[in-house]
């Protein structure tokens, strides 16, 4: 069934407690602010060989990505950027729709002298990548994209008749009052309803993140990131008119989540399209079954 719903080093300094700390990144990495396209992004960046960017989404920061980065460093460039208005990057007024922010990675990839890529992305990210990818497809050389559909894509509409999905209209200064000191609360809600056993969210992660979502202008940005999906709709739409990817595409669905749905997301999007579905696992696919998900994504990026 249907449950989908639409993330260490510079949190460290956040001066999060020991005990709210999640995995870091391996200590060669380095971390950078890099500005581009009226944006601030914190990045993470280390490894050797070919390039692959790792786009987190919401509820969570770039900070999920370290056991994938730490697997991929002996053999890839990992590049983990934090989502404009999400981590520890900046907050500007407007820019959430997500070919802005496709343009966000572009930009990010050319400060850093980085031509072709792989992709792996998840929930929100993967709105990004895709965005950045129909602009940018000649830079893009695979694309994973977990566990989240894409707006205007395949079966949008009835994706949206979902009752779990209520907060992608749940926005504004009052929406925003009702969370303000309560963070851990709503966000909860996220990693509760949508994982196949919330337990397998741990303890230290969810202090974690609900610190970095408590920062100023961090729960305004969440809730941009939503609100601009009737953009994001169109926009995807006006990309598919231009053609279809043709990169090799692997699409991951959480068992108890998206499952081999988001296989049939990506086949109205793209020519080369593989479907995997990690067993024993909601939505949060990098907390629930890493192992299993590390493994596939290795696998793939071969």
């Amino acid at each position: 069934m249907l449950r989908f719903v639409i993330g260490v080093l510079g949190a460290l300094a956040f001066a999060l407690p020991a005990a709210a700390q999640v995995q870091p990144f391996p200590a060669s990495f380095r971390t950078q602010e890099i500005e581009t396209n009226g944006v601030t992004l914190h990045a993470r960046v280390g490894g050797k060989g070919p390039a692959v960017v790792l786009l987190h989404g919401y509820g969570e920061t770039g900070d999920m990505w370290a056991p994938l980065a730490t697997a991929l460093m002996h053999d890839h460039t990992v590049i983990v950027p934090d989502l404009r208005g999400m981590g520890l990057s900046s907050h500007p007024a407007g820019g959430y729709d997500k070919k802005t922010q496709g343009e966000d990675i572009s930009g990010l990839l050319d400060a850093l002298h980085i031509g072709k890529v792989e992709l792996v992305t998840h929930d929100i990210g993967n709105m990004v990548g895709y965005a950045f990818a129909a602009e940018h497809p000649d830079r893009v050389t695979k694309f994973a994209l977990l566990d989240a559909p894409l707006p205007g894509v395949g079966p949008w509409e009835e994706i949206l008749k979902n009752p779990l999905l209520w907060h992608f209209r749940f926005g504004g200064p009052d929406m925003e009052r009702l969370v303000k000191g309560r963070e851990r609360i709503y966000l909860d809600r996220f990693w509760n309803e949508f994982s196949a056993d919330p337990k397998k969210f741990d303890e230290a992660s969810r202090e974690h993140y609900a610190r970095l979502y408590a920062r100023p202008g961090a729960m305004h940005s969440g809730f941009e990131q939503f609100k601009a999906f009737d953009q994001d709709a169109i926009d995807n739409k006006a990309f598919l008119t231009k053609g279809m990817l043709i990169m090799p595409v692997l699409a991951v669905g959480g068992e108890k989540s998206f499952g081999p749905m988001m296989a049939t997301v990506m086949r109205f999007a793209a020519t080369n399209v593989q479907q995997a579905v990690i067993p024993h696992s909601g939505h949060w696919l990098m907390e629930e079954n890493p192992a299993d998900t590390i493994k596939l994504l290795k696998d793939f990026l071969q």
